[in-house]
């Protein structure tokens, strides 16, 4: 808990892995990072301070809820997510130890990113300065990992005040190493309608006998965000007391997840989907994310790698111009004008693009 409120903004990691050409019964090659032992994750996570509260999985991925947010788990990638104080990046080290170790996996790419804090003192090492991250993450990866770049986003502002993102790549090759082979969608929203808001809390004596888990299948199903993503998607929910919620949803190799701090004046939620083929789809359902909480104000980044399209197996390359236009469309009509944006390659063949929108002020005529 950070001193002055609960930290939404989350830190992100997404490690991706060399799996195996065959071996001798072709398992790990199949399964790849979803056979390590609990114990494992259990290490690395106790490592980040934060622990499952509920799993799930389908045919392509594993996806846990955690204490504080969310853990995605391919056969080649892991992406963890968490907010508050946690210290995600000493799971780094327990997490390269064990798919080593217990898989045989090399690791081929790492990814970092991350918001502006709403209460950056309060963050631990290597808190909120991001030279310190980049210093610990390039100690951490292989050497093997010699592509590497940081940037802070945009790179210039007019405003002390003014949110940014920090993105960290390293990589194993300049060209596609599969860090990026589908599209990811980060959302980042603050200033929450104050009754939208108030769905994610949880009432002494309204909830008795359910569990967290029913209680966040109710704000599920209350605020519209199962179908946010695709409604045929397998969502589940998880309310926290007295307040905060987290949903995974799962749809074949695709998976959204969202996160919700609501309390009045650091009020903050966030929407991402990542492994679609579907450019234009993943961005529209920005839309929806934003509809569901009406914040003041709103950043979105997306990521995506150099052979991406539009729309799923057809439609024009994706390119930076194309990205900033889809987005604003998907988020402008909602009373939100865009107020920066910003482009920035990294190795690994790698884009990532980000915007920042605000709410547009009544007209006065």
């Amino acid at each position: 808990m950070a001193s002055s409120g609960f930290e939404g903004f989350e830190k992100r990691l997404e490690l991706v892995f060399s799996l195996p050409v065959c071996d001798d019964d072709n398992v790990r090659a199949r399964h790849g990072l979803r056979l390590l032992p609990v114990g494992a994750l259990r290490e690395a996570l106790d490592a980040a301070q934060c622990a499952v509260v509920s799993a799930a999985g389908n045919a392509a991925l594993d996806a846990y809820v955690l204490s504080e947010s969310s853990l995605f788990v391919y056969p080649s990638r892991a992406v963890l997510k968490t907010c508050g104080t946690t210290r995600l990046l000493r799971a780094v080290p327990a997490l390269l130890r064990a798919a080593a170790a217990e898989l045989g996996l090399a690791l081929r790419s790492c990814r970092y990113s991350r918001g502006s804090y709403l209460f950056p003192d309060a963050q631990p090492f290597p808190r909120a300065d991001f030279a310190d991250e980049v210093r610990f993450l390039d100690a951490a990866v292989p050497n093997t990992l010699r592509f590497r770049h940081s940037a802070v986003m945009p790179p210039h502002s007019h405003s002390r005040r003014q949110h940014k993102w920090h993105v960290y790549k390293a990589s194993s090759t300049s060209g596609d190493d599969g860090g990026a082979a589908r599209l990811t969608v980060e959302v980042c929203m603050t200033e929450l309608d104050r009754t939208l808001a108030k769905q994610f809390y949880v009432t002494p004596g309204d909830d008795a006998g359910r569990t967290s888990h029913a209680a966040g299948d109710a704000m599920t199903a209350a605020s519209g965000l199962g179908g946010v993503m695709n409604p045929r998607a397998l969502a589940f929910g998880y309310a926290f007391a007295p307040c905060g919620y987290s949903m995974n949803a799962l749809e074949g190799e695709r998976y959204a997840t969202v996160h919700v701090t609501p309390e009045d004046g650091h009020s903050y939620a966030s929407y991402e989907c990542g492994g679609s083929d579907d450019a234009g789809g993943a961005i529209a359902s920005v839309s929806k994310a934003v509809a569901a909480f009406r914040p003041g104000a709103v950043s979105v980044s997306v990521c995506y790698g150099g052979g991406g399209t539009t729309e799923e197996g057809i439609g024009r390359a994706i390119d930076a111009d194309w990205v900033w236009s889809a987005v604003a469309d998907a988020v402008e009509p909602l009373g939100l004008t865009c107020r920066s944006q910003a482009a920035e390659a990294f190795p690994g063949a790698m884009t990532v693009t980000y915007q920042t929108f605000t709410r547009t002020p009544p007209s006065s005529t």
